[in-house]
């Protein structure tokens, strides 16, 4: 019997029919299948229930696992719940969706724990699903950064950027140049302690985030937010420039305007830049985007290029296509927020992060555009829908103001193709940055991260013309979450716009 409504799902699938009753989960359910997901999906039911199921089986078990082969839909997966459960992977990544679809669908009623009876085909909208932890004006941990891709990827989101300069701190080891982690990682915004990861650590949240299907992409913010650099190495910066904005937000929260050469525990923008026409320069970039590469297998390196607010735009445009280059040579994608499109030369293939607005202000949707001209592409993470670290409400403790209010409804109701116009197939998907001047601990980029990512991951995840694509449809869905979030120790803030469910 298939009933008529909606399965709790987030992101809602491809194709979803839901059916009547249960099927049993109890001490003696058995998993079949080799895949690394198959140990993911036994972990995370005992986290949940407490209860661990049985892998020792060879013959028919009560979920399996399978590959196919020849399936062309890339993360794409189908999932039948009858009196067994069995997930089709068209591929590993594919195979982990599933099972974060199948975890979604377990349920605890009185008699016991069961799944959701239903069958389900799902893939992908777009392939670049994102989101952005900024650990330089606060710095977190390699245990943080692991609790974050686990709750992060269990939305169906796949990649990973990780924003490790700035003007408050260097957060990675570079052998070629040690003073940025020994004169530039041990400050952060408003005197909080800092840190930095060394390459060890680096390559285990690589590792990490590769076995849950997630790509990292770090990124070195260049040619601005560079005053750390100057801390460790003067010579390749410029003496700090002012500007009115950045006097009067040090007056207004009562923060130190930069000093050249001394850790800068603000949060102002637009005051420091390296040395465009000095080789050294180019020099460290060089070796900081070969140490990078290196150690990152994924095919991207983020070079930044926002708030360079005292560098001249011909300088910028300089540099924006010396830096490009240099990042092809590594071997690498290079990725920049949108403002480096202002330079006609930037490295072909180049990527464009739109940072802008959903009504683009000033030349914004021209520089997006430019990437695409270039034979690149873009990702939308525009700051007034998709940026986590906004208040939700005025009164709301955390976050900051600038891009606007950002409730559940406003990051939910948008569309990254509407924004620019591009033609659609240059918009590589949606990444949702969180970045930290208000965040010191992981509890607190929880409270602003959930709920209103998964907003962002059925955006990019879910199809444009899905029935279930509206907004009552999402928030009953999005409440349904509540309980696997709350098993999983995620501190999510518990909007008054979701109707939370208990069970």
């Amino acid at each position: 019997m298939v009933l008529p409504h909606s399965l709790p799902l987030v992101p809602a699938p491809v194709s979803a029919l839901a059916r009547e009753g249960r099927m049993p989960v109890t001490a003696t359910t058995r998993v079949l299948g080799s895949s690394p997901a198959a140990a993911q999906l036994i972990d995370a039911m005992e986290r949940r229930t407490g209860i661990r199921l049985d892998s020792t089986v060879d013959g028919p078990a009560e979920i399996e696992l399978l590959i196919d082969p020849d399936s062309s839909a890339a993360e794409g997966y189908t999932l039948e719940i009858g009196d067994r459960a069995i997930i089709i992977g068209a591929d590993e990544a594919g195979l982990f969706y599933g099972v974060q679809t199948l975890l979604q669908l377990l349920r605890e009623d009185d008699a016991g724990w069961g799944l959701l009876r239903a069958d389900i085909a799902d893939s992908p909208r777009f392939p670049r699903r994102g989101v952005m932890l900024d650990v330089t004006r606060h710095f977190f941990g390699v245990d943080d950064v692991k609790t974050f891709i686990d709750s992060t990827s269990a939305l169906k989101l796949n990649h990973l950027h990780l924003h490790l300069s700035d003007d408050q701190g260097w957060r990675v080891q570079i052998d070629s140049w040690p003073l940025l982690t020994e004169r530039a990682a041990a400050s952060a915004a408003d005197g909080a302690p800092g840190g930095f990861y060394t390459k060890d650590d680096y390559r285990e949240i690589v590792a990490y985030a590769a076995a849950r299907h997630m790509i990292v992409i770090p990124e070195i913010d260049l040619p601005g937010h560079t005053h750390a650099i100057g801390v460790a190495y003067p010579e390749l910066v410029e003496a700090p420039v002012m500007n009115d904005a950045l006097i009067a937000d040090s007056k207004r929260l009562g923060q130190p305007l930069p000093v050249a050469g001394e850790p800068y525990l603000g949060w102002g923008v637009g005051h420091s830049s390296v040395r465009i026409h000095s080789e050294r320069t180019y020099e460290f970039v060089r070796d900081v985007v070969r140490e990078l590469a290196e150690m990152t297998p994924g095919p991207y390196i983020h070079i930044g290029g926002d708030e360079s607010l005292g560098t001249p735009q011909a300088d910028f445009d300089l540099f924006a296509e010396r830096a490009t280059a240099i990042v092809v040579e590594a071997g690498k994608v290079p990725v920049a927020w949108h403002e480096m499109g202002s330079a006609a030369a930037i490295a072909e293939g180049t990527i464009g992060q739109y940072w802008g607005k959903t009504t683009p202000e000033g030349t914004h949707a021209a520089e997006a555009a430019h990437f695409v001209e270039r034979g690149g592409a873009l990702i939308m993470s525009a700051a007034n829908a998709t940026y986590l670290d906004m208040k939700y409400s005025d009164d709301f403790p955390l976050g900051l103001t600038w891009a606007g209010i950002i409730d559940v409804r406003t990051a939910y109701e948008w569309e990254p193709t509407a924004v620019l116009d591009v033609p659609e197939s240059a918009i590589l998907g949606v990444e949702a940055p969180l970045w930290s001047e208000t965040t010191r601990t992981l509890d607190e980029v929880e409270q602003l991260v959930f709920p209103r990512v998964a907003a962002q991951a059925e955006v990019a995840w879910s199809p444009r013309e899905s029935p279930e694509r509206g907004w009552e449809s999402f928030r009953v869905r999005l409440g349904s979450l509540a309980p696997l979030w709350k098993a999983e120790g995620v501190d999510f803030h518990p909007a008054d716009e979701i109707p939370w469910s208990t069970r």
